[in-house]
């Protein structure tokens, strides 16, 4: 038992530590073409404090000039500086590069539209700190950038996974974790695919501080499981995954709105953004299942059959406190933004 015990302390140190590393927030940058040769600039850096910044630093082509003074401030944890620049015959073909971005561990989120409306969206990370700008990015560039930004936003999402596993705790069978999962994907995919379309607006806070509640409620179900008082959560896990399943999907579409969609190739962007974070989430629910089993195989050999089952209920009960007490956090946090 105590090594069981241990083993969910490690996990949750893990858990916490990516929390907290997770802090540093991608960088942002947007060029918005408004003549053939002029465009306004957008570049978000994430803030260390209150007047400190990452330093990474925009290196633009040769000929590049400032129309007007630049304009930064610190806000919203990032520092936001606007300009507009002008350059003879455009930036089409020309090489963008962020200097410094090699020696952090965070990316920069790059969002181009040019005269037509035609998106250009890249990721920049420390392997990676430079790109050209083309005149019509290709499917398989848009699908390969939308897939990847799915995958990490799932995985850096960490409300969304604590939902997921919240839901694999409380239902922990195979079929029925596929049946739950599934239902939870259909769900998000038709308010994502809703609310980046423009069929459904609704504010982002209050999304925010639902989808905080949501695991709250599924944390006090598994509480609730565990002590013979079972519930619609418990016993039609896959009605109570669908419904929230939508208010997540609300918070997926936030996340994509603040990247954009290639006007030019929407439905292949926002399907291979759904498949990303599919994708991660079903590496975090193979990663979480093939851990509970570890974790009971090695209860088994030190414990009795009766014990084996005494313990899982008792970690399922402390995991769902933990979860419980993180959403509940959040929840306050997020209302008390809504209200300040």
């Amino acid at each position: 038992m105590r090594r069981v015990l241990f083993l969910v302390g490690l996990l949750a140190v893990m858990f916490s530590s990516a929390v907290q590393a997770h802090e540093v927030r991608p960088g942002y940058l947007e060029l918005r073409q408004t003549a053939s040769d002029t465009y306004d600039l957008l570049f978000k850096v994430p803030a260390l404090g209150e007047e400190l910044r990452l330093g990474l630093y925009l290196s633009l082509p040769a000929g590049t000039q400032d129309v007007g003074a630049p304009r930064a401030v610190f806000a919203g944890g990032a520092h936001v500086e606007r300009r507009t620049i002008r350059r003879p015959g455009g930036l089409t073909g020309q090489p963008i590069s962020i200097d410094g971005l090699s020696a952090t561990l965070t990316d920069v989120l790059v969002r181009v539209e040019d005269l037509a409306g035609t998106t250009q969206t890249e990721r920049l990370t420390p392997a990676r700190t430079s790109f050209t700008i083309e005149a019509a990015p290709g499917t398989g560039k848009v699908a390969l950038t939308y897939l990847s930004l799915g995958v990490e936003h799932i995985l850096f999402g960490f409300d969304h996974l604590l939902f997921v596993l919240a839901l694999v705790i409380l239902v922990r069978e195979w079929r029925r974790v596929a049946i739950t999962v599934t239902a939870f994907t259909i769900a998000h995919s038709i308010t994502l695919a809703a609310a980046t379309l423009g069929l459904v607006h609704v504010p982002g806070p209050p999304v925010e501080a639902a989808i905080a509640l949501s695991i709250v409620f599924v944390a006090a179900e598994i509480v609730n499981a565990r002590r013979g008082q079972p519930s619609l959560t418990a016993r039609l896990p896959w009605l109570v995954a669908f419904t929230f399943g939508l208010l997540h999907g609300l918070g997926f579409a936030g996340a994509l709105a603040e990247v954009g969609l290639p006007q030019h190739a929407i439905p292949i962007a926002l399907l291979f953004f759904n498949l990303g974070v599919e994708a991660g989430q079903l590496a975090f629910v193979a990663v979480v299942m093939t851990l509970a089993w570890m974790m009971q195989w090695t209860a088994s050999q030190i414990l009795e059959p009766g014990g084996v089952r005494v313990a899982s209920a008792r970690l399922g009960v402390l995991a769902a406190y933990a979860i419980g007490a993180m959403a509940a956090y959040w929840l306050i946090d997020r209302t008390t933004g809504l209200v300040s």
